[in-house]
């Protein structure tokens, strides 16, 4: 109850009472103020002036303010029309004690309203004193006409205060900050019926420098249209250094009053545009979502088709390129599409967020654009890329094979056919017949020599077959290239059997007329020709390709090759040992007086040719060296890269996890206020964002090593695939902690929950989350919040403290296990609509707010627009253009459909369905 009182100072000195209001000090009753005559002048008329216009309704009036009220009828009057209230019957006698009678009722019903009359008496306004009744006077007009006035929870003389600015505030030289000076030039009364009846004024032909004109303008208007009679006089004021307060203030309110039906309008029409807001930013964010989700939808449609592309490439370079094009993928397209899809899902959550604390609908996307449809959609993708990047790297490994045998089977072709060249002539001379015995004798010889050297490059033509098959098993693009060649050797091949075969023949038969032999040149065919093929095979083994993909084959090769030198030696002793043959055949001919007709007649292999190939063989000794030195030099530098590779992963595969596990506490272990935590977690993320160069640092060297077909990396457990999708879940599940602070911010902003009740939920929360995980189950939420206070048998909150899981259950048994059962199953079924058994914090929270917060409903929706209807249970387009803004206003009308009540009219809407719609059909 308002406290009204005076001081006892100022009723001993006989000072009128004084009307106190605590939050309006400077409003008292200071008789003091009274001493100036021409603020008692304006008193006296302006509330005679609002006496007599409520006493016009009961069909009377006062002349004189301080005798008319002085046998208490006519305030007794007054006061039973402004409170549409019935006062006690008045005594009709003309005596003083009949007088005093009448007084005391009326000041007994003042009181009655919560206004205590100190220092004023019956007996002072029977008696006329002036002072004493304009006190009375004023203590009515504050109860009455301005205590009840509000703007923005301010009452009385703030309340209409600010209502006073904010209506003038559009208007030039209009500043109201008092009721005094602020309304001397008059253009502040001017400016208020301008702003609700501008057909009445004229505003701006008004001049500051004419205040008498304007005033006398505002009243005459203001007592012809607004029937607001005319309480002060323009002079009066104008004359006046500081008009009186009260008497202005007492004018003011009535103008309030006059234009309180347009005020409720107003107020009706910016509860309906806040709602509209609401709907109309919720409605963009859905737009938003579903491009967003719909722009990234595609692009994995469009993507995941390249991904799955398995067409092979004929040469190692086209698929390095496709392999340089994934790369530039996963560098360049794929990271801004991650950054979408996690800005999608905290677009999602915050969405969702607005319509819970404005009680709107759950937001569904339309089909297919679900944040497990996308999720989904993300999953195949990855799932392309793995399998994308394995199909090239085993096709690069493919190629490299096919490479490298293709160039081995030329290779191994061109030693063959170097070799095949000349000897289909050579099979089929005819030499033999005109020879002597020794001659064919060495024709034979010769011959077998050849057959040792033809079964000697019989593994060479299997080899050539064999690689000439694995080539085509491996799809090699040239196949038939091979294939001709092979086939071209293979029945050359058969063809030289079949020719040596039938000259072995042919010598047979001659070979018994002929029986000088020279044991030295046969002796020497005989250890010439392997020792030649094993030169031969020792020159093709020393150029022959290898590749290698570690240290320990490179090794193998080196050792193998060392082994190799160490035979030198003896193979040359044994080269020494032909050469001597040779010479012991030219010593014997020389010391015989034998001429030679020619070489040697078993063999074609001279001693030329075998010291020719002996140096060829020392040439390519120290070449192979070098071959080998720099294959073994580069798989040390792969090495290097795997161990540098391996040694930033194996800091940053644990960094990761570390900062998973360190997210996954500050979840659950939040201190401080909402804003402290959302401080604390940007700059975490700042620091996992700040950390981002050693993640590139190692995609760099993945690069490195791939350019390397590098495939295997034993230093490590973690793979480039494995980092990269920590990184991207790191990334993603800061942003997610992040997102869950901001709503709960939007949450205590929006339901009015202090920090202290957020604190509360939250420990309480985390209590009872005994495994971490984020959720309670349906026995840990009903602890919950029983621990909180909260009454599940009777749906009411009362502090019980808090209460552990093993008390809670000692409870459950206690009470027959019954704690409202029924109460506790439609609790569920809102904080666990889809029914999993378990309940996030976030649901936790919207629940418990709901529970302790109002929020605007349909039904308040439907009582502002009926207020904009004068009461009419339609509206119509030109009243919502005429009270609305105009872009809600064409919102509203693009949106109702039209009404079709018993009363409607043409062009009448309906806005009751419409403010259900709002809100969705469980409003209803």
């Amino acid at each position: 109850m308002v406290d009204y009182h005076a001081s006892n100072n100022q009723a001993s000195s006989g000072g009128p009472a004084v009307y106190m209001d605590p939050r309006e000090q400077e409003n008292d009753w200071d008789r003091d103020l009274l001493l100036d005559p021409a603020w008692e002048k304006q008193q006296r008329k302006t509330f005679t002036a609002w006496c007599n216009s409520h006493l016009r309704k009961a069909g009377t009036q006062i002349e004189n303010i301080e005798e008319d009220f002085r046998d208490g009828l006519k305030l007794m009057l007054l006061l039973e029309v402004i409170s549409g209230e019935r006062l006690p019957k008045p005594e009709r006698g003309k005596m003083r004690v009949h007088k005093i009678n009448n007084v005391n009722k009326a000041l007994d019903y003042i009181a009655s309203k919560g206004v205590k009359l100190v220092s004023i008496g019956a007996e002072e306004i029977v008696d006329g004193n002036a002072k004493m009744t304009l006190g009375m006077i004023w203590t009515i007009i504050l109860r009455f006409a301005i205590q009840d006035i509000s703007v923005e929870e301010t009452s009385a003389k703030e309340g209409l205060l600010l209502w006073c600015q904010r209506k003038t505030a559009p208007y030039k030289n209009v500043n109201v900050q008092n009721f005094h000076i602020s309304w001397k030039d008059g253009l502040a009364f001017n400016a208020l019926i301008h702003r609700h009846r501008p057909e009445l004024i004229d505003y701006d032909k008004l001049r500051k420098d004419d205040p008498l004109t304007n005033l006398n303008n505002a009243f005459e208007v203001a007592e012809k249209y607004l029937d607001i009679p005319k309480m002060m006089d323009a002079e009066d004021i104008v004359g006046t250094l500081r008009p009186d307060e009260k008497a202005i203030m007492t004018y003011v309110s009535c103008f309030y009053h006059a234009f309180s039906g347009a005020q409720k309008a107003e107020t009706a029409a910016n509860r309906i545009c806040k709602v509209l807001a609401v709907n109309q930013e919720n409605e963009h964010l859905m737009e938003d979502y579903e491009k967003l989700a719909s722009d990234l939808l595609e692009w994995i449609r469009r993507t995941i088709p390249w991904l799955e592309n398995r067409a092979p490439e004929k040469t190692m370079a086209e698929m390095q390129q496709k392999l340089e094009d994934f790369r530039g993928y996963r560098r360049v397209h794929k990271p801004p599409k991650v950054q979408e899809k996690c800005q999608l899902e905290i677009n999602f959550n915050t969405l969702q967020t607005k319509l819970r604390l404005s009680n709107r609908p759950a937001f569904m996307p339309s089909e297919g654009r679900m944040v497990s449809d996308i999720n989904g959609s993300w999953h195949n993708l990855e799932g392309a890329e793995k399998g994308y990047e394995e199909w090239m790297l085993n096709e690069i490994r493919r190629l490299e094979r096919l490479d490298h045998l293709a160039e081995k089977f030329r290779q191994k072709a061109t030693i063959h056919e170097s070799w095949t060249d000349g000897k289909e002539a050579m099979l089929t001379q005819k030499d033999y017949e005109t020879a002597s015995l020794s001659e064919v004798k060495a024709l034979l010889r010769k011959h077998e020599a050849f057959e040792s050297d033809l079964a000697a490059h019989q593994d060479r033509v299997e080899q050539i077959a064999a690689i000439a098959q694995e080539l085509n098993e491996l799809d090699y693009y040239d196949s038939p290239s091979v294939n001709a060649r092979c086939q071209k050797i293979c029945e050359q091949w058969d063809a030289l059997g079949s020719l040596t075969q039938s000259r072995r023949e042919s010598l047979e038969r001659t070979e018994k007329q002929l029986e000088s032999i020279d044991e030295l040149y046969l002796e020497y065919a005989k250890r010439a020709a392997p020792f030649n093929n094993w030169m031969e095979g020792a020159m093709e083994d020393l150029q022959d390709m290898f590749i290698v993909h570690n240290i320990e084959e490179i090794q193998g090769l080196i050792t193998a090759h060392e082994q190799f030198k160490s035979t030198l030696p003896e193979a040359n002793k044994e080269r020494e040992a032909i050469q001597a043959i040779q010479a012991e055949v030219q010593k014997i001919a020389q010391y015989n007086g034998i001429k030679l007709s020619g070489g040697n007649p078993y063999t074609t292999i001279t001693p030329k040719s075998i010291d020719d190939k002996w140096h060829k063989v020392e040439q390519l000794v120290p070449q192979r060296d070098r071959a080998l030195q720099e294959e073994l030099a580069k798989q040390q530098s792969n090495d290097h890269l795997r161990r540098k590779f391996a040694t930033q992963a194996n800091i940053v595969g644990p960094w990761i996890q570390t900062k998973m596990e360190e997210i996954g506490r500050i979840s659950i272990e939040m201190n401080g206020t909402l804003e402290d935590q959302l401080v604390n977690l940007r700059e975490y993320e700042q620091s996992i964002i700040e950390y981002k160069p050693n993640i590139d640092q190692l995609e760099g060297d993945h690069q490195l090593i791939q350019e390397a077909l590098i495939f295997d990396n034993s230093y490590t457990a973690y793979t480039m695939e494995h980092l990269r999708v920590g990184w991207e879940q790191l990334l993603t599940t800061i942003a997610r902690t992040i997102n869950e602070i901001e709503n709960q911010i939007l949450t205590r902003d929006a339901k009015g929950i202090s920090q202290e009740q957020l604190h509360e939920y939250r420990t309480s929360f985390n209590h009872f989350d005994k495994d971490h995980s984020g959720a309670l189950m349906a026995e840990e939420f009903k602890a919950c919040l029983i621990s909180l206070g909260y009454d599940v048998e009777n749906n009411k909150a009362k502090r019980t403290g808090q209460m552990d899981m093993d008390n809670y259950r000692a409870l459950l048994v206690a009470t027959g296990n019954s704690l409202g059962d029924a109460e506790f199953a439609r609790i569920m079924g809102i904080v666990d609509p889809n029914n999993s058994g378990a309940v996030t914090f976030q649901a936790f929270i919207d629940f418990m707010s709901r529970e302790t917060t109002d929020t605007d409903t349909a039904d308040q929706v439907i009582a502002s627009f009926k207020i904009l209807a004068a009461d009419k249970n339609f509206i119509t387009a030109e009243e919502l253009r005429r009270e609305l803004p105009p872009d809600q206003a064409e919102y509203c009308i693009a949106r109702m459909a039209p009404y079709s009540g018993p009363d409607a009219k043409p062009g009448a809407l309906d806005y009751m369905s419409f403010s259900t719609a709002l809100y969705g059909e469980s409003d209803l």
